[in-house]
């Protein structure tokens, strides 16, 4: 199911954003978590690792709950299971995060229909079922790919005229 809301000016918001935490990211550098990690500090984002299994990941200090981020962020992407994605929603409530991204390439990804209607009624905004590559200047073929074949499926975020980094 395509939960209704994303835009592309919330995923330009989003992605103005320069400091972001990215919860749930994999230790293990062959994992798309890590490589999705990799090309957002590539690009210049300060990423802060959240996982509670790790105290370092590629080479940054890894936090266990992002209300333990310090400085804070004010935005998340959740690379996690559904069920984790609602418990973390409300730690993003806790440290006051206002933008939350939750992942989803192919399958459900992170989205959780309880965690998406939590963020919307905490004033959060909120990216329920988008991959970032695919938003992304000069992303790779297979990320351009997977965008066109969302277009063509009409499951692409609508147009704001909002340019992303």
């Amino acid at each position: 199911m395509e939960i209704p809301g994303d835009s592309i000016q919330t995923i330009g918001e989003f992605l103005a954003q320069r400091r972001i935490a990215m919860v749930g990211v994999s230790r293990a550098r062959a994992e798309l978590s890590s490589k999705l990690f990799e090309e957002l500090c590539r690009r210049g984002y300060d990423l802060v690792p959240v996982n509670p299994n790790a105290t370092e990941i590629l080479g940054r200090r890894c936090f266990s709950r992002l209300q333990e981020v310090n400085p804070p962020v004010d935005a998340a992407l959740l690379m996690t299971s559904p069920e984790v994605t609602e418990k973390v929603v409300r730690d993003c409530a806790a440290a006051e995060v206002r933008y939350v991204w939750m992942h989803r390439a192919t399958g459900k990804g992170a989205v959780s229909d309880k965690a998406v209607a939590f963020c919307r009624e905490s004033g959060m905004q909120v990216v329920a079922g988008q991959c970032p590559f695919m938003f992304l200047p000069k992303a790779g073929m297979v990320h351009r790919f997977h965008g066109f074949l969302r277009k063509l499926a009409g499951t692409y975020p609508q147009s704001c005229g909002v340019t992303v980094r």
